[in-house]
């Protein structure tokens, strides 16, 4: 027993005093382990809402104050002269994408050369597609499916509206899952927010 004694009280020694040492826990209420939780739900909460708009700021007057998302100068670029053709040979078809302003669908003016020559050769063809509508990454899911489906009906209704057989015509919406282009910015942007065509 004498050896057993003399263990605990070097090891006593060790830890600064021949006294047994005692652990206590230190109580923390319950509130007070809720505070650093609900604190860090908190700050994740603001940093998620400070990085997606909500709206856009106005100004004095009641417009919306100009910013990358609605930037007159930053136009839709017009497809090139080899795109804006629509080929048909070979039993091929292929019409050029179109694209669309920021949360619109409506069809430009200067899209309404490509749509004109696809119902030519779709109607000389007899032909089938179907119009895909996509849409750029801001925006809901949902919301960017929805807008996707009123760009490709708008087309259809264009088409259809120019002699194509609504039996030729189908559409769906991809919103934001097909990008052409990917990575953020306006250029990018810009090129996301568009109908294409495909010939089944």
């Amino acid at each position: 027993m004498r050896e057993f004694a003399a263990i605990g009280e070097q090891n006593d020694t060790r830890r600064g005093g021949s006294e047994p040492v005692m652990m206590r826990r230190p109580f923390i209420s319950t509130r007070r382990r809720w505070i650093p939780i609900f604190l860090a739900v908190l700050l994740a909460f603001a940093a998620g809402c400070a990085s997606t708009p909500d709206s856009e700021p106005m100004d004095d007057a009641g417009d919306a104050v100009d910013s990358e998302f609605n930037d007159a100068s930053n136009a839709v670029p017009v497809p090139d002269s080899s795109m804006a053709d629509t080929n048909v040979s070979n039993q091929t078809l292929s019409i050029a994408p179109i694209y669309f302003d920021l949360d619109q669908y409506d069809i430009r003016s200067e899209y309404e050369s490509i749509l004109s020559a696809g119902a030519m050769a779709l109607k000389e063809s007899g032909a089938t597609i179907v119009i895909e509508g996509h849409c750029d990454e801001r925006g809901s899911d949902d919301y960017n499916v929805a807008l996707g489906e009123r760009r490709a009906g708008a087309v259809r209704n264009y088409l259809y509206n120019l002699g194509v057989s609504m039996g030729q015509m189908s559409i769906v919406s991809y919103g934001e899952a097909q990008p052409a282009v990917s990575g953020s910015g306006e250029t990018a942007w810009q090129l996301n927010r568009r109908a294409e065509f495909r010939v089944r």
